[in-house]
């Protein structure tokens, strides 16, 4: 076993270890347990498609999602045509190719436990 597995961690959103900003939103990233976890927060008006489509430069969100959902409601448009809402306490799983928005006036803010090493980094 090599030194440090198995030893307990704590870390705090309130300091993390990198903030991405885009218009509209960021993202709040701290490393634990040799993964990296991110804290989204996405403002009314935030739409993947025009907030981080110019930094991604792809087609659709590329990053994959594992996350559960803290506030707002949030519409996911998949490159399959698959369409829903998530709210707050849904767990969404979104693979590769989608594209997502803020429904209303309430900030969307999630926590993702998958897609966020590479997200809104500008390539």
């Amino acid at each position: 076993m090599k030194h440090g597995e198995n030893k307990a961690e704590r870390k705090s959103f309130g300091k993390p270890e990198e903030v991405r900003t885009f218009p509209k939103g960021k993202v709040e990233l701290v490393r634990i347990g040799g993964a990296l976890v991110g804290r989204a927060i996405f403002e009314p008006g935030w739409k993947w498609s025009e907030s981080v489509k110019p930094l991604a430069k792809t087609k659709s969100c590329e990053a994959p999602h594992f996350q559960y959902q803290l506030s707002g409601t949030m519409h996911v448009v998949m490159d399959d045509g698959t369409e829903f809402d998530s709210r707050a306490g849904d767990v969404t799983l979104l693979p590769v190719g989608h594209d997502a928005w803020v429904v209303g006036n309430e900030p969307v803010v999630v926590v993702d436990f998958q897609g966020m090493i590479d997200y809104a980094k500008a390539n």
